[in-house]
């Protein structure tokens, strides 16, 4: 074991909290047996100078007993209160000793005193009297015995014990003051103890009740996601039924009139045919051409509804007014015959990283909404505009109208779910779902400023989303 100064004088052993009492044991004897050491040592030295032989062996043993005894400590620490035993009956025996062999005039007598202090810590408190019983009565044995010669009168050594009762009076009751003292300080720490343990406890339990809050509204928190996301996907459907709708609308506007075309060239052939007048070659070839780029227009329309209504994202990086001219081809059919005039305000290109479909659903909402408006405001030059520029890393896509602007009280709901101000006629879905759509794919926003002139809605979204 490794020792340093701190820990020579407890042995070199551990003590709780619970244990300083022990643990001042150790101190005091380990300085005890240190000042022993140093007392023999210097004995032993001062008699081999004075030639005083006789005192050697005795103090030589006693050194060595010491010496046993520091080794004990250290290795043994049962061993205390027989080392405390010990080291009494050593003291002991060297006040004797002194007492029966040693003069009155060389006042060695004065260590006697020392021998309550050693009690004090060497031995527990029920053994303290009768250590000092036997030291009384054989230090007043000393003048009275015969077998050896004595130096000590009886008023010497009544002198001496008298001395050593006062002393030993006064430090068994400073003793019963310092283990009451302990005894409190002890009651203290177990009363701190178990309040830290009372307290771990209810810090560990409330720890426990928070752990199962936690799970709980985890739990909730994940159940009302997985509520909401089926919400959003719900009304999603909805949004995307409702533009399916008016875009089959749409796609019939536009197919009366390529059909009507078709029908009036086939018609044309019939009549000539059936009137008896010659077809020419030319006049087939010209009609059936005519036919035939009706049918491919007709069929890049039904290519554009399909693409549109394609389920598979993909981030693909285009030019941002094609998607604002096929939105607008969409939206054509609803405007013919009405007068309202669409202007895309196109000063540059400008390329964006996004998801096709869902940009144009966006667009087509806010644009229906506007044809709605400007058709309702029965204005005489009834107009819709559409710029775009770009800042920094964003586009901002502004579709104005002069339809007369929207109430204020309506302006704060216009982004919920299922508010129209359309009536019957509208779902409730078309800005809501354009909102989600810009703010979670896209990482932008929509915000309107509207005045008794008319609307703006402004669309801010990423150059790249990705």
């Amino acid at each position: 074991m490794k020792y340093n100064i701190k820990n020579f004088f407890t042995s070199g052993h551990k003590f709780s909290e619970f244990e300083l009492n022990l643990k001042y044991r150790y101190q005091i004897i380990n300085i005890g047996l240190i000042i022993s050491a140093v007392i023999f040592i210097y004995a032993i030295i001062v008699n081999i100078i004075r030639d005083i032989k006789v005192f050697i062996p005795i103090e030589g043993g006693m050194l060595f007993i010491v010496f046993i005894l520091m080794f004990l400590l250290r290795k043994y620490r049962f061993m205390i209160k027989y080392v405390a035993v010990i080291m009494t009956a050593q003291f002991l025996f060297l006040f004797l000793y002194l007492i029966y062999y040693g003069y009155p005039d060389d006042l060695k007598h004065i260590w006697v005193i020392v021998f309550p202090a050693i009690l004090l810590y060497f031995q527990p408190s029920k053994r303290i009297f009768c250590w000092l019983f036997a030291m009384i009565f054989l230090i007043l044995m000393a003048p009275l015995q015969t077998i050896i010669e004595v130096q000590y009168s009886m008023y010497q050594v009544s002198y001496i014990v008298f001395v050593l009762v006062i002393e030993s009076v006064l430090i068994h009751f400073y003793q019963l003051k310092m283990d009451e003292s302990q005894k409190l300080i002890l009651e203290q720490q177990k009363m701190l103890l178990d309040f830290n343990s009372e307290l771990e406890k209810q810090v560990k339990e409330k720890t426990s009740e928070l752990t199962e809050l936690n799970e709980s509204l985890e739990k909730k928190v994940a159940h009302k996601l997985e509520e909401l996301t089926k919400k959003d996907k719900i009304l999603e459907t909805q949004s995307k039924q409702a533009v399916m709708g008016e875009m089959i609308s749409m796609i019939a506007h536009q197919w009366r009139q390529p059909l009507s075309t078709i029908t009036l060239q086939i018609a044309n052939l019939q009549l000539d045919k059936l009137l008896g007048k010659e077809v020419s070659s030319e006049d087939t070839d010209g009609a059936l051409s005519n036919i035939s780029d009706t049918i491919v227009y007709l069929s890049e329309t039904i290519d554009d509804f399909l693409t549109y209504f394609n389920n598979d994202k993909e981030l693909v990086e285009v030019e941002v007014h094609e998607l604002l001219q096929k939105a607008l081809n969409f939206a054509m059919p609803r405007v013919k015959g009405k007068g309202i005039e669409i202007v895309i305000d196109k000063k540059a290109d400008i390329y964006i990283k996004t998801y096709i479909n869902e940009f144009i659903q966006v667009v087509l909402n806010i644009l229906n909404n506007a044809i709605d408006a400007v058709d309702e405001s029965k204005n005489d030059k009834p107009y819709i505009n559409i710029s775009i520029k770009s800042k920094d890393d964003f586009i901002l896509l502004d579709i104005s109208d002069n339809a007369g602007g929207i109430s204020s009280e309506n302006i704060p709901n216009l982004f919920e779910p299922y508010f129209s101000t359309k009536g019957k006629n509208g779902t409730g879905l078309g800005l809501y779902m354009s909102q989600m759509i810009v703010q979670k794919q896209f990482n932008g926003n929509i915000d309107v400023i509207s005045s008794e002139n008319g609307s703006t809605f402004t669309i801010k979204v990423p150059k790249d989303i990705s």
